[in-house]
């Protein structure tokens, strides 16, 4: 069995298409909340257009996409010289093995300041139900292992503290689903997919006591960890009957014939109690408690002045798979413009590894993207998107005064020349244009036939050539 087991661990970690049915696309439907400290702590978030996602649990021991492996859906392969059970079994065993002696999450935060990030979001518990944090509903937790007895070992509390230390937004990962627990998993039965694995309707009380048990928990998490400023809740197939549309039904989950329901008003008493103002994220639920949108692996095609943010990843994954490719300081750069610019922020996938480190590589990455907003950030942070946000591979943002951006992406298909033009948006006239970053020189321009020229010396160009992007700045009409 141990050998049929590393061969599966090896085809997850390579399956490139793993998540496909975990993807929630974009939706038009948005609810602006009318609590005004809600909305205040809304905007303040919008102003910081790039976050982290920090995801790590059990998964990370032999270093597999996170929790979905022991889903039993058709999308998810699985060695066939493997029993469903048996696996399983190996799969939550994991938890005997996790202890991240290394544990720095100074580290995380200090490398993500570096990178620009602005709040964080730190992984409570996954799908798979094992808790990083020391929840006393649940024995299955980091708390509860060889891990159980270091200083750090409520490892929720140190990585709160430490990315407040770097003053960043912070808030809790959650999964409302959770397949370790028995009243959402009942042992009694198979686990055929993803959803609760018995009839809701002939068995109310069991769901009752995971509906308490839910709420228990996210009353820990957000009376005993600080100040709070989100509650990131996952697993959207666990929701309202009245909010399974059309829309929910064409993304191909199995959906059951009754509703799972974890009562969201009594959460919303619950945390925002504990937590006056904080922002609920109930993914692709739409309404009240979907105080914004989070398009995953994806960038929504239109502007949109709803709050909204795209979920992606640094590497292939969530969590931390050994050798994945990371994407380029480029990529990452001109998803954060197009993001910014159409009115969105930029979540960034990353899982330390299983002693509890970024490695290297993440971070070096992170830095490059730092250094360019380390020069350009006056043209992402606290900016508003406008509907004609993009000029070939111009793209521009607008400060909350009179300023406006350009932010042109460079690439080797696109490279920086000596000029710069764009279509629209037309700087005011007798506006000064400057490189944000440069050297403070105003650039020669003109605006004909609605066409804006921006000449750039030669000394300018061959400075910038190698950056992902180059930033203007001009007064707006």
């Amino acid at each position: 069995m141990k050998k049929s087991i590393i061969g599966f661990i090896l085809f997850v970690a390579v399956l490139k298409g793993f998540a496909q049915n975990t993807i929630h696309p974009v939706s038009l439907e948005y609810e602006y909340p009318t609590d005004k400290a809600v909305t205040q702590k809304l905007e303040k978030w919008r102003d910081l257009k790039f976050g982290v996602l920090l995801t790590w649990g059990i998964y990370t021991v032999p270093g597999i996409v996170e929790s979905w492996s022991i889903c039993n859906e058709d999308w998810i392969g699985r060695d066939t010289s493997i029993s469903y059970c048996d696996y399983k079994k190996w799969y939550f065993g994991l938890s005997n093995q996790l202890n991240p002696t290394k544990f720095d999450p100074d580290q995380w935060a200090t490398a993500c300041k570096a990178a620009g990030m602005k709040y964080a979001l730190y992984m409570t518990k996954h799908h798979d139900g094992f808790n990083m944090y020391d929840t006393k509903f649940s024995d299955f937790k980091i708390t509860n292992g060889p891990f159980k007895n270091n200083p750090k070992a409520d490892l929720a509390k140190f990585a709160f503290d430490a990315f407040r230390k770097q003053d960043f937004m912070v808030g809790a990962y959650f999964s409302k689903p959770d397949w370790h627990c028995p009243d959402f998993w009942w042992p009694y039965y198979a686990t055929p997919d993803r959803n609760v694995n018995y009839d809701i309707r002939k068995y109310p009380q069991r769901w009752k006591r995971y509906v308490d048990f839910t709420h228990n928990q996210l009353n820990e998490i957000t009376s005993n960890y600080g100040p709070m400023d989100i509650l990131w809740l996952d697993g959207g197939w666990v929701r309202p009957a009245n909010t399974v549309t059309k829309e929910v039904l064409s993304w191909g989950m199995p959906i059951p014939p009754f509703a799972q329901d974890i009562e969201m008003d009594t959460v919303s008493s619950i945390v925002r109690k504990n937590q006056p103002g904080i922002l609920i994220v109930d993914r692709t639920v739409h309404g009240k408690y979907e105080n914004y949108k989070t398009p995953e692996q994806t960038i929504p095609e239109n502007q949109s002045n709803d709050p909204w943010e795209s979920c992606i990843t640094l590497a292939g994954s969530w969590g931390y798979v050994p050798n994945e490719k990371l994407k380029s300081t480029e990529k990452i750069v001109h998803l954060l413009v197009e993001i910014v610019a159409k009115g969105g922020n930029l979540l960034l996938g990353l899982g330390p590894d299983k002693e509890g480190l970024l490695d290297q590589s993440q971070i070096d990455r992170l830095k490059e993207i730092g250094d360019w907003l380390g020069k350009n950030g006056e043209a992402i942070y606290n900016t508003r998107s406008i509907k004609n946000f993009r000029s070939g591979l111009v793209y521009f943002t607008v400060a909350k005064e009179k300023y406006m951006y350009a932010i042109d992406l460079i690439s080797k298909e696109h490279p920086l020349g000596k000029i710069i033009s764009w279509t629209g948006n037309t700087p005011k006239k007798g506006s000064k244009i400057f490189l944000i970053g440069g050297n403070k020189r105003p650039l020669k321009w003109e605006t004909k036939n609605d066409v804006t020229v921006v000449k750039l010396s030669e000394s300018e160009v061959k400075s910038l050539q190698n950056q992902p992007a180059i930033s203007l700045k001009f007064e707006r009409q």
